[in-house]
């Protein structure tokens, strides 16, 4: 039987949904459409990701561990610009202590303010997705009589189940509040335009809202994979002391993270029973994650996605956004071979 060639078309974009618009990448093009009150704003740029520039961080399992860092770094850039390129002013009159930084750090104090959010973003993740588990099953054990613990595979899928419950429910949540629920929208409308895209139909709204909403390449499904090899990896550490406990995840989350890029990129290619039982929690989950977006939502992630794409597949060069004189400025993204983006797609 001759092997089944891959389409050419699957796995080189992904996405992510913004403030008013979506971000669509595809190897080193990357293409940021945002909706302002003057209509679709533009801004092409090209990242290189360090997996072209050093063979080290394209092996298997590190690259995942890149490729996450990168995305969590673009995510923060990207949500940034699109506010930018939408007129949002994020500042407050300068205090004392606000200018005196700015004098000292000038240009980089954006960048230092950004590093210090996301340490803090990253204490409270773990404080909440790796502390409150722990202590939270530590407490069922307790109510059980010390029965869990006696078994490290138990209470691993306990701990694991209930970091499983504190995802779905703070997602659930936040979906309730008006800016997410629209980003979530617009999340429907990326996944929709690269399922689009994918089938080689024409890239129109009209065609892009019969696609569907749920994507196996989603960040969303890259988490529950992630959550799932976490309970494995961690039942065969049998540890009571909470504090080696800890330590033990922090250690082993490169290697759950790198395993799980594996995975989203093998299922991103392949549709088997493996794939689709491992797969279908996060498809699941995007029921809350992704809402059915309007043609207008649409029509701005097909642009990002046009602007994205190599010239082959249907490729466009608009226009770019100058945040200097708030007008749209010809800038080229330079051309480049497109690459697997299986884990592009950043909630």
């Amino acid at each position: 039987m001759a092997k089944k060639e891959k389409d050419p078309r699957v796995g080189i974009v992904g996405g992510q949904a913004v403030l008013e618009g979506v971000m669509m990448k595809s190897g080193e093009r990357c293409s940021l459409a945002v909706r302002t009150e003057e209509g679709i704003v533009i801004d092409n740029t090209k990242e290189t990701s360090l997996r072209k520039k050093y063979k080290i961080c394209n092996i298997p399992i590190i690259r995942g561990c890149v490729s996450f860092v990168e995305q969590l770094f673009s995510a923060m850039k990207m949500l940034t610009k699109s506010a930018d390129m939408q007129g949002i002013d994020l500042d407050e009159p300068e205090t004392k202590f606000e200018k005196w930084l700015n004098e000292k750090l000038g240009d980089k104090l954006m960048a230092v303010v950004g590093g210090i959010g996301m340490i803090l973003g990253i204490v409270l993740a773990m404080g909440l997705f790796l502390l409150l588990p722990t202590y939270t099953a530590k407490g069922i054990d307790w109510l059980a009589g010390g029965f869990i613990s006696q078994y490290s595979i138990l209470f691993s899928l306990i701990e694991g189940l209930i970091r499983i419950a504190i995802f779905v429910a703070y997602v659930w949540l936040v979906s309730f509040m008006p800016d997410i629920r629209k980003t979530y929208e617009y999340h429907g409308a990326e996944h929709k335009s690269v399922d689009c895209f994918e089938k080689g139909l024409p890239l129109t709204p009209e065609n892009a809202k019969t696609c569907t909403r749920f994507h196996p390449r989603c960040g969303t499904s890259f988490i529950f994979v992630v959550l799932i090899i976490s309970i494995i990896v961690n039942s065969f550490f049998e540890i009571d002391n909470t504090a080696i406990r800890f330590a033990s995840k922090l250690i082993t989350i490169p290697l759950i993270v790198g395993v799980g890029f594996e995975f989203i990129k093998y299922a991103g290619g392949h549709n088997n029973i493996l794939t689709k039982i491992l797969s279908a929690p996060g498809l699941w989950m995007q029921r809350i994650t992704t809402r059915e977006p309007d043609e207008a939502q649409l029509e701005v992630a097909l642009t990002a996605l046009k602007n994205a794409i190599p010239e082959e597949f249907g490729g466009i060069d608009e226009p770019n956004y100058d945040p200097e004189t708030k007008k749209m400025v010809k800038k080229s993204a330079e051309t480049t071979e497109p690459e697997d983006t299986a884990s592009e797609d950043a909630e």
